[in-house]
């Protein structure tokens, strides 16, 4: 049985957080591989700044170069309101063999009884939660708590940087930050 973690989100760019996040997960539940989903429409957040398929093209460029993460374009695919339970009923349909994790933020452990047929996602993945600053110790029924070190990336830190023409070097991996440049997304000159 293939282990697998998945990492959704916008990725509105995928940044060296969620890099390291994977990588520390992918270690600490000795995973086979790590899948980034790029959400459609996510539902608490409001639309991302750059079109789904430019941020695709992004996590692809992003996760090259390690042979245990994959992108995944099943949510763009099936558009509409991305919720994590109609992504992993896909998937488990798919992947019948696979176990799946699907990794999630400390801030956001508390918050999965609000989540979206919670009761029936909790049937499909294992919740693995990443500690963060100010939600350290956070637990709950269910969720395998994973330490992590503190790093403070944010993509709405790298847009505003980008916004200003400031340095972003170190925060994004090479390869996503070529590619911001030579598209000027973020109102990046090329």
């Amino acid at each position: 049985m293939k282990r697998v973690g998945i990492l959704g989100g916008t990725f509105d760019p995928p940044h060296q957080g969620h890099l390291i996040m994977a990588d520390h997960v992918c270690e600490a539940l000795d995973l086979d591989e790590v899948w980034f989903i790029p959400s459609h429409l996510p539902p608490h957040k409001k639309d991302a700044t750059v079109p789904a398929h430019e941020r695709m093209k992004m996590v692809t460029e992003a996760v090259k170069g390690n042979d245990q993460f994959h992108s995944c374009d099943l949510e763009l695919k099936r558009q509409g309101t991305s919720y994590t339970v109609d992504t992993m009923k896909d998937l488990k349909i798919r992947y019948p063999d696979h176990r799946f994790y699907f990794i999630i933020g400390g801030d956001m452990v508390n918050n999965l009884s609000e989540w979206y047929k919670i009761e029936e996602l909790r049937s499909l993945v294992t919740f693995a939660g990443v500690q963060r600053q100010g939600f350290e110790g956070q637990k709950a029924e269910g969720v395998v708590m994973i330490e992590l070190p503190r790093i403070d990336i944010s993509s709405s830190l790298i847009r505003d940087r980008l916004r200003k023409n400031l340095t972003v070097r170190y925060l994004l991996p090479d390869t996503v930050h070529n590619y911001i440049k030579e598209n000027g997304l973020y109102a990046t000159k090329p």
